[in-house]
């Protein structure tokens, strides 16, 4: 039985994969009643790709998807949750600018709620980094209405009946507390670690996507609008 699935979209980190494989095994290794790291290597050309399969033989609780190009952060997590079997999903970034440890802050509200959504109360980002999400978080909403502090935050950790229930397009990883809202599931945000990046760049700008980002954003707000929710009588 597995309890917790940890998905990780990767492009290009190759620096980060011993150490990303290391701190998830030693976060949930005794903490859960069986798991399994689905990595999903997003058309890297750096050398991800061995290392992640060298870790698939080496340990069989890893589990590897290999993406034929660069497809984007969005259809890595669609595709790891998809290929997941745990009673919760858990999401986090291969920097480790997230600490694993923090599935197991979240893992006790998912008693009260279907949807825990990290937030990083203390981040370790450049100053146009912070003031840029701040202000992406607040015309996100705005549009949206929807009220969350962080929703760009990597560490997320839901029920298997909220992955299910998600249909994902390019961009909405940047929405998934709104949608499981939108499906008629209960989200939480807690606060959890920020670290600096130890090694490699990010590999998604401040500015590039931004104009992407609000016409999501206008999307995410029309379906939201248009959302269907009924209850049948009880006969």
């Amino acid at each position: 039985m597995v309890e917790l699935s940890v998905v990780v979209p990767i492009y290009n980190e190759v620096e980060n994969i011993a150490g990303l494989y290391n701190s998830i095994t030693e976060a949930v290794k005794d903490k859960t009643a069986g798991y399994e790291i689905i990595l999903v290597n997003d058309g890297s050309t750096d050398g991800t790709e061995r290392k992640l399969d060298d870790l698939a033989l080496e340990d069989p609780c890893v589990k590897v998807i290999h993406f034929r190009k660069n497809c984007g952060q969005t259809a890595a997590i669609q595709a790891g949750i998809k290929k997941a079997s745990g009673k919760y999903i858990g999401l986090i970034d291969a920097d480790l600018q997230t600490d694993p440890k923090d599935f197991f802050t979240l893992m006790p509200y998912l008693t009260e709620f279907d949807f825990a959504n990290g937030w990083r109360t203390k981040r370790k980002d450049t100053f146009l980094k912070k003031i840029s999400s701040r202000i992406g978080n607040g015309v996100r909403n705005w549009i949206t209405g929807d009220v969350i502090e962080d929703t760009g935050c990597p560490m997320k950790l839901f029920k298997r009946e909220v992955a299910e229930s998600l249909h994902l397009y390019e961009g909405f990883h940047r929405f998934m507390p709104t949608l499981a809202r939108m499906n008629g599931y209960t989200v939480v945000e807690v606060p959890v670690d920020h670290r600096e990046r130890q090694y490699g760049t990010s590999k998604y700008g401040v500015m590039n996507r931004a104009f992407v980002g609000l016409m999501d954003a206008i999307v995410i707000g029309w379906l939201r609008k248009r959302a269907i929710h009924y209850e049948a009588r009880s006969e």
